[in-house]
């Protein structure tokens, strides 16, 4: 099978190791604008008591056939495929999804969300920033574009972000955003896993009303489901 990734997987390894050995070493999350960072591996395995509250809504809310995007080690999807649901996992890592396999989901789709075809749902989630596959706030027109060709009329997307611009907050109370740069939630990461060294990404964080606006101008109509406890939040986006 080709290797979707441009470079290196540290995900895919992290979850094959995990997987095998039970051990939750930790992969190392480096972006442009923020201290570095850590996921244990294990928590990619995370079953829905561990999962967080957004996350659990997102799960109850969907319905119908079910595309689940960047799966990952496929929590989501094996929770939804034990409750009897139609879902289909879908992760452009191949490592991620020989594992997905091994775990016992059913459908499993090596392929990024832009590239897929074929069927067609009544829900799509991406959940973990799952908006942020869009990288820029520009590109958010072939994100919405790709969608409504795979959702079912009637279907809905849930998804959740952040709005990271406390991330800018001065001691004094000021903001240090530059307005005349990029969308201040336009992020570059790069992964790392023991020696295994990702290729840099774009990543978007994005603030609701931002969101909601560039849903209307795509022909979707967004509403807010829940909000965490660290500005983040839910939203599910419908087909207007």
């Amino acid at each position: 099978m080709k290797t979707l990734y441009p470079g290196n997987d540290p995900l895919g390894n992290a979850v094959k190791d995990f997987y095998k050995t039970g051990v939750a070493s930790h992969i190392l999350i480096e972006s442009n604008i923020a201290e570095d960072d850590t996921i244990p591996s294990s928590y990619f395995f995370r079953t829905f008591n561990n999962m967080p509250y957004l996350e659990k809504i997102a799960l109850s809310e969907c319905n119908g056939k079910i595309l689940d995007v960047g799966s990952a080690a496929g929590c989501h999807s094996l929770y939804l495929q034990e409750h009897g649901f139609d879902v289909t996992a879908l992760e452009i890592s191949d490592l991620c999804c020989e594992i997905m396999s091994k775990r016992g989901i059913k459908q499993v789709v090596a392929c990024d969300l832009y590239s897929y075809s074929g069927n067609t749902f009544d829900t799509i989630i991406l959940l973990m920033n799952g908006i942020g596959i869009a990288g820029r706030v520009k590109r958010l027109k072939h994100f919405f574009k790709q969608v409504h060709q795979i959702l079912n009329p009637g279907g809905k997307v849930i998804l959740d972000s952040s709005d990271i611009d406390y991330l800018y907050h001065e001691k004094d109370g000021s903001k240090l955003i530059n307005l005349n740069s990029n969308y201040y939630g336009e992020l570059i990461y790069r992964m790392q896993y023991k020696e295994i060294k990702g290729e840099p990404f774009e990543w978007l964080f994005i603030d609701y009303k931002t969101l909601a606006c560039h849903a209307r101008k795509n022909n979707f109509d967004a509403s807010l489901l829940a909000t965490g406890n660290h500005y983040d939040y839910l939203v599910v986006l419908k087909k207007i």
